[in-house]
């Protein structure tokens, strides 16, 4: 076997292991069961304003179960709540550092969806009308969604908006050159065998966030 075609089989190797054991979505592990449907996509919103900050994933996660276990599901659901009743449920997820200020953006988030798309994100899409650049742009104006928020939240929604995807933004990138595997996108997804997009963004992210466990992956790609 020639040295390419020896490397491209250990890099397939290694991202089909990291798949196998780390390609659940975000969303799947918060208990979202991602639909084109007003809640699972204000759910996902709440989780990747959560996983934008300084925080570790698990915190985050934890937090936006909490949130939801409390009836915050909907915008309307998150704006009626108070600024207390979000605040605990914030504090029971561990996400203490930042829960009185996204308390507040959360609030002030559900006010906008309300009243701009009726607690709908697709009527955000259908506003953006495929483009992505103003889809991002229309994101950004939620309240504590930065450029780091609007990546988490594009990379899971590409399985049910297509127009989307295929996403692997830098911080899954990161995880490919971690793990010493291709980081451009087109290859990755080559070398993953069309694997879904998200899944695989979710993946590299999770081997970016973790030393261990991408030296995990190679090791078990390896033997």
């Amino acid at each position: 076997m020639t040295g390419g075609r020896a490397r491209e089989k250990q890099q397939r190797a290694v991202l089909h292991v990291l798949l196998d054991d780390h390609g659940r979505t975000y969303a799947e592990e918060a208990g979202i069961k991602l639909r084109d449907t007003p809640q699972p996509l204000y759910r996902l919103l709440v989780l990747a304003h959560l996983l934008s900050a300084r925080i570790r994933a698990s915190v985050a996660l934890a937090a936006a179960r909490e949130l939801s276990d409390a009836g915050m599901r909907s915008p309307r659901a998150m704006r009626e709540a108070s600024w207390q009743d979000r605040v605990d449920a914030l504090g029971r997820g561990g996400y203490r550092r930042y829960d009185e200020r996204t308390a507040t953006q959360l609030g002030d988030g559900a006010e906008l969806l309300l009243e701009r798309y009726g607690g709908d994100l697709r009527r955000m899409r259908k506003q953006a009308d495929g483009d992505l650049d103003e889809l991002r742009a229309l994101l950004r104006e939620v309240p504590g969604l930065g450029p780091a928020g609007v990546d988490i939240f594009l990379r899971e929604v590409q399985s049910v908006w297509p127009e989307a995807g295929p996403l692997l933004d830098e911080k899954a990138l990161q995880g490919a050159r971690r793990l010493g595997v291709a980081d451009d996108p087109g290859t990755l997804l080559e070398l993953a065998d069309d694997a879904d997009p998200a899944h695989l963004a979710a993946a590299l992210v999770r081997a970016a966030l973790d030393k261990d466990l991408a030296g995990s992956v190679m090791e078990h790609a390896a033997a």
